[in-house]
């Protein structure tokens, strides 16, 4: 297939990647790729030049208009909206099978259901006004969601019926590799945000009595000032942002990686990667975070609860967490799930439409 991916604009799309989304875009189009796939990634113009690029703006917008500071505001709306538009006139000017959409902006969706090209959206983040507005509106056959899991979908979306389905995100194992025994420590990774927890997680690595490396982008400064910094000591430290295979040798050295997500998490990317390197997972039950993790962690309803839940994920099977991504999470298994909706959504594309890319060809 020709596929267009398209990518949101917030960071590049490339290491190292400063949530999930980028490093799933990333990923995605690698892999399709290596499927034989004939594949374009629109996305800013710093990402990554080995992918097959082309830049819909010069950089990612968060070096000129910071997401903290121009959310909502006229200003960064139109550079969306522009690139996005751009992005729709290249796509059908040169011919795309399908388009997977992994902007989380409204655009493309009413774009794509207005000229009949078949289209896959990645549902990755809680439905907000411009994007929710736009599945519901434009519920056409050729226009498919995606969600990370049953919770996410269950919990949030309200979508076309039989238009959605559940697609896993998936990693890739060589990038991850198994280690047998940890070094006593626990990690904590992400961005440190208020909504991810890091100051609690901190806080039950104290009570428990545990070492704790913190990983990840300071997204809010602000909280890493008042609630993070003033908890760090010798045995709390925080590690800065890694990527590949440093972050990959500081999750698998660990013997528990705490999740502590403090809104309905839709995924969580980085416990699968844990799990990978053969680390049992201590969350706080929010969110997907059950149906990810299994039997390969333990919950804790609240964060009083979090230092038993840590204590126990340690004697959990490291080996038994590797099997259960090679299962449920591999990149094959998302490719296979991604290509099924690519299918459904050419196979429902209307009659104009083929006949006019037949005709642009």
């Amino acid at each position: 297939m020709r596929i267009a991916v398209v990518a949101h604009l917030r960071y590049p799309i490339a290491p190292p990647f400063m949530g999930g989304m980028e490093a799933h875009s990333h990923l995605l189009t690698r892999a399709l790729v290596a499927r034989g796939h004939d594949v374009t990634l629109f996305a800013a113009g710093d990402s990554d030049a080995t992918l097959p690029l082309r830049a819909l703006t010069p950089r990612h917008h968060e070096t000129t208009l910071p997401w903290a500071l121009w959310m909502n505001s006229a200003e960064l709306s139109q550079i969306q909206d522009d690139a996005f538009e751009t992005a729709a006139m290249m796509i059908e000017r040169d011919g795309f099978d399908v388009v997977h959409n992994n902007t989380m902006h409204p655009t493309l969706l009413n774009w794509a259901a207005r000229v009949g090209q078949p289209m896959v959206t990645s549902l990755h983040i809680p439905p907000f006004g411009g994007l929710a507005d736009a599945v519901a509106r434009n519920a056409v056959p050729w226009l498919r969601e995606t969600t990370t899991s049953h919770a996410h979908l269950a919990s949030w979306w309200s979508v076309p019926p039989g238009s959605a389905t559940v697609v896993y995100n998936g990693i890739d194992l060589a990038a991850w590799p198994f280690v047998p025994q940890g070094n006593g420590r626990a990690v904590w990774c992400g961005r440190v945000t208020p909504n991810k927890g890091t100051a609690v997680a901190i806080e039950a690595a104290k009570t428990l009595g545990i070492p704790l490396d913190v990983v990840g982008p300071i997204d809010c400064m602000d909280y890493f000032d008042a609630e993070v910094a003033p908890r760090l000591d010798a045995d709390r430290i925080y590690r800065g942002l890694l990527h590949g295979p440093e972050l990959a040798s500081m999750l698998g050295a660990a013997s528990v990686l705490v999740s502590t997500p403090m809104w309905d998490e839709p995924f969580g990317l980085v416990n699968v990667e844990a799990m990978a390197c053969g680390v049992p997972v201590a969350a706080i039950d929010r969110g997907a975070m059950r149906e990810v993790i299994g039997d390969c962690g333990v919950l804790a309803q609240d964060a009083n609860a979090l230092p038993g839940a840590i204590d126990a994920a340690m004697g959990l099977s490291r080996r038994a967490c590797r099997q259960r991504v090679e299962r449920v999470f591999s990149v094959d298994a998302m490719l296979d799930g991604y290509e099924a909706a690519y299918a459904a959504a050419i196979a429902a594309r209307p009659v104009s439409s083929r006949n006019t890319v037949a005709a642009l060809a």
